[in-house]
């Protein structure tokens, strides 16, 4: 299987993009990379590595995309930098299954819009990461920022296409969907709320289980949380920020309480340590943009090797599982029987 990654764009890219990618391809035997991005300074950052070279190539790409640039014209402009030279060759080489990017969120989503296109029927393409929960099964968030403004009908679409992937990533048969909202009553939310739990109440092609609340979503409860892109990004950054707060906050402590406190830490280590990579979501990889002719993986901005690794072994099952062929199977049907056509 052949991946495009995006070796620039991320906070500690070349290095951190190019050894993540060394390890993918040290676990898999089988996998293939393309690196897009500067080639001088990919080949820095491999000298002195062992790898198997017949299953590593470099496509030069002087140029970066940052996110100081404006999504739509650095794509249109920007085409000989690493990011819009590794969705040109997603789109048009038939071996290339998925591609990984740490780079400028807006413009990953923009070019493999672009680029790649949306599959017939999805209204609108979203970003759909998985993370973690308290009973160790991940939990779907769609959509975590692609799409600021929705209509109703975009909400049930990301519960179809989200269902779907849920099913790849965890085999639950049929997942237990919730919409994020202010309240667990039917009645709450906003209108769009509203209007989307009509929706989703109605299709019988998801498992459609009310309203979540924000507190409940890591629960283990839900196996997909239906959000807007502004209020999923929220909930997402601010869970994101507490986990790191609390752990700050109890280093903190232990640190300024003394001997005890230094004991009871040293006692509690291995504990800590489980509990931390539990929850650490950048070790499921990076968010998925649901809905595209082909896998498109966006990791975190400063995922280091581990993510990065992670994120490209993640785009290798969801191209192996056949995501992209599910999911359209999964809107055409709900289109077919239900009447719910793309915007």
């Amino acid at each position: 299987m052949k991946i495009i990654v995006d070796a620039f764009g991320g906070d500690y890219s070349p290095e951190q993009t190019v050894l993540g990618a060394l390890d993918a391809l040290g676990a898999k035997s089988s996998l293939r990379i393309v690196l897009t991005g500067d080639e001088e300074k990919i080949a820095e950052v491999l000298k002195g590595q062992s790898y198997d070279k017949t299953r590593l190539e470099i496509v030069h790409a002087p140029a970066v995309v940052t996110g100081n640039d404006v999504p739509t014209e650095a794509v249109r402009k920007m085409t000989d930098s690493s990011l819009v030279k590794g969705l040109d060759l997603l789109a048009s080489d038939d071996e290339a299954q998925a591609f990984v990017s740490t780079g400028a969120t807006g413009a990953v989503l923009v070019g493999a819009y672009m680029k790649i296109g949306r599959i017939k029927g999805v209204s609108r393409p979203a970003l759909a990461p998985a993370l973690p929960t308290v009973k160790g099964k991940p939990v779907i968030l769609c959509d975590c920022g692609a799409n600021i403004d929705c209509k109703p009908v975009n909400l049930l679409h990301f519960a179809i296409m989200a269902s779907a992937f849920s099913s790849a990533v965890t085999g639950a048969a049929k997942p237990v969907v919730g919409l994020l909202s202010n309240g667990a009553e039917a009645k709450k939310g906003n209108e769009l709320n509203k209007e989307a739990f009509k929706l989703l109440s109605e299709c019988p092609h998801i498992d459609f289980a009310g309203n979540c609340e924000a507190r409940d979503m890591l629960s283990g409860d839900f196996d997909v949380v239906v959000a807007d892109g502004f209020n999923g990004n929220i909930a997402l950054k601010s869970a994101e920020g507490t986990a790191g707060a609390i752990f700050s906050v109890l280093m903190d402590g232990i640190n300024k309480g003394g001997l005890r406190a230094k004991l009871g830490a040293l006692l509690l280590r291995p504990v800590l340590r489980v509990v931390k990579n539990k929850m650490d979501y950048n070790a499921q990889g990076g968010a998925c943009f649901l809905g595209l002719n082909k896998v498109v993986v966006k990791a975190h901005g400063a995922a280091k090797r581990k993510s990065v690794c992670a994120a490209i072994l993640q785009a290798r099952k969801l191209a192996k599982s056949e995501i992209t062929e599910k999911i359209r199977m999964a809107v055409r049907t709900a289109a077919e029987t239900g009447g719910n056509d793309a915007d």
